[in-house]
């Protein structure tokens, strides 16, 4: 048996063994080395805007992610947010890539669970009629389920109080 070559079921970028170990022997469950790179992934979409894939993220939590956009000559140098507030996600700071494009640091505030994806315009400060939609996709788990592993370029810098009538101090009408 020890002569006995182990063979492992793959199944979607992960190896299982097919054969249950013995009892006191150890077991592993062996990943891809492309599921190893973690950190934020930027694409860009058809249309010349970007997504942003920042992972797992935690409901009421703020987080600040920074990425890499490609150079998009069409924006120039002077770039900046659109005026259009969102809740959720504010750029706090774009500047020039040493390698090139656009470094862009923004904060993100979890509040809701789920896939979500929110968006914010770039607009170039020397030709008014171009702009760049960023699209940031979070996947954003309840806060009693664990603390995610963090992608390279987000880190968590709060957390917020949740609202629990249940903590409430009133008293009710006399």
């Amino acid at each position: 048996m020890a002569a006995a070559k182990k063979r492992c079921a793959k199944v979607g970028g992960v190896h299982f063994p097919e054969e249950l170990p013995s009892v006191g022997a150890s077991s592993h469950v062996h990943f891809d080395e492309k599921l190893h790179d973690s950190v934020v992934m930027v694409t860009t979409e058809d249309d010349g805007n970007f997504m942003v894939k920042v992972g797992f993220l935690k409901t009421q939590h703020r987080y600040e992610i920074v990425f890499t956009l490609p150079e998009v000559p069409a924006l120039g140098k002077d770039v900046c947010p659109a005026p259009l507030p969102n809740p959720h996600l504010k750029i706090t700071n774009i500047s020039a890539a040493p390698e090139g494009g656009l470094k862009i640091t923004c904060e993100y505030l979890a509040l809701q669970e789920g896939v979500l994806c929110e968006e914010v315009l770039l607009l170039s400060e020397t030709n008014e009629d171009v702009c760049v939609r960023v699209k940031v996709h979070a996947r954003v788990m309840d806060r009693h389920h664990g603390t995610p592993m963090l992608l390279e370029g987000v880190r968590c810098i709060g957390t917020e109080l949740e609202y629990d009538s249940e903590q409430s101090d009133w008293q009710g009408f006399d």
